[in-house]
């Protein structure tokens, strides 16, 4: 039976946390060039769909805070996961599903839950144990939300959200203490 993690319509202008993984927990990125292709590809085929901002790119999963413009925001994605697919099957000598069958989607309803959420996707490599410091992770949007690099991320609103840029920082740092002090208490 279908959960609402795979059901629940796309809708305009309502904020959703997006991500996938690789079938039977496989490898989405086998090679260091595949993340920015992923995002070649996420800015071609959906950036006219959605307003995006956060990202993270796991060896072997995804987390996207996305908006949805356009009606056809689900048929973009399979398009962009089916040219991925395409592309890491061909490099990799190997055929078959690259992603779960269905990419997983949560209605955020919730201003308090967005900015956490904003923290979760940048902390998921720090989590995952993949590197010591999210804020040196090469394949999230946080360093790039900081840079002045161009980018198909709503940087401005994002830090809307927290208050200012420094904000932004300053909350990823709580909570960045926060979970550190979890750890600590937990191990």
């Amino acid at each position: 039976m279908p959960t609402p993690k795979i059901t629940t319509p796309l809708e305009i202008d309502k904020y959703y946390h997006i991500y996938n993984r690789g079938n039977n927990s496989g490898l989405l990125f086998y090679k260091e060039p595949n993340y920015s292709y992923f995002l070649k590809r996420y800015s071609d085929l959906l950036s006219e769909h959605v307003s995006t901002y956060a990202f993270c790119l796991l060896p072997n999963h995804f987390h996207l805070l996305i908006k949805p413009k356009t009606q056809d925001v689900s048929k973009q994605f399979r398009r962009m996961f089916q040219s991925f697919a395409l592309s890491i099957n061909k490099q990799e000598n190997r055929s078959g599903s690259l992603f779960t069958k269905y990419f997983r989607r949560i209605l955020i309803k919730d201003d308090d839950y967005l900015k956490y959420l904003i923290f979760y996707i940048h902390f998921n490599p720090e989590k995952h144990q993949i590197c010591n410091d999210f804020s040196k992770y090469n394949n999230s949007s946080y360093q790039l939300l900081l840079s002045d690099s161009k980018t198909i991320l709503n940087r401005e609103e994002v830090f809307e959200w927290f208050g200012s840029r420094q904000d932004f920082i300053d909350f990823h740092n709580f909570y960045h203490e926060e979970k550190k002090i979890q750890k600590y208490i937990i191990d």
